[in-house]
């Protein structure tokens, strides 16, 4: 068959035709008052999945002082109980790192807030842990003598603290 001549191939379309004049049936499962409808519902599901991440990362970022206050708690032990300049820098570093995560909790959680996200609960364990985190830079600073708590420490005129040292022997028999 010579070619623009005879009858047309199954699969072949000509372009030279207006569009408008014939009429090209939708494939086979595909409907487009359906598509439109699609459309919503993917929009509204990738609104919900990047609420669900923003929860999740949330989440993370709120039990992130948690590894931090495990590592200090072990560097504390590690420096032990004598005041040396090892043991001194970790105290104020355990000290210096709650106090300025607490400080900028509004900065931490600003990119997961969204209507459809709670940051509330987050914060309230990122707070929790850090306070928890201070609490044990306070014990540190208490075991290695540094806080003052008794009257003495604060008053030169009072006499000091009598030292309180038990030493237990071997009982012969």
């Amino acid at each position: 068959m010579e070619k623009g001549k005879g009858s047309v191939r199954k699969w072949e379309m000509d372009f030279t035709e207006s569009s408008a004049s014939r009429e090209i049936r939708d494939p086979i499962g595909f409907d487009r008052a359906s598509q439109e409808q699609d459309d919503s519902t993917v929009s509204r599901q990738k609104k919900e999945h990047e609420a669900a991440w923003k929860a999740q990362k949330a989440w993370e970022v709120a039990q992130a002082p948690f590894k931090n206050l495990l590592m200090l708690g072990f560097m504390m032990w590690m420096a032990g109980s004598t005041v040396h300049l090892f043991s001194i820098g970790i105290t104020f570093s355990a000290l210096w790192q709650p106090i300025s995560a607490l400080q900028s909790v509004g900065k931490v959680f600003e990119p997961y807030k969204g209507p459809r996200v709670d940051t509330l609960s987050p914060k309230l364990l990122f707070i929790a842990l850090n306070l928890a985190g201070l609490a044990l830079g306070v014990w540190k600073l208490n075991t290695l003598g540094l806080l003052p708590t008794h009257p003495s420490d604060w008053v030169s005129s009072l006499p000091p603290a009598p030292e309180v040292e038990y030493s237990v022997g071997a009982v012969p028999h």
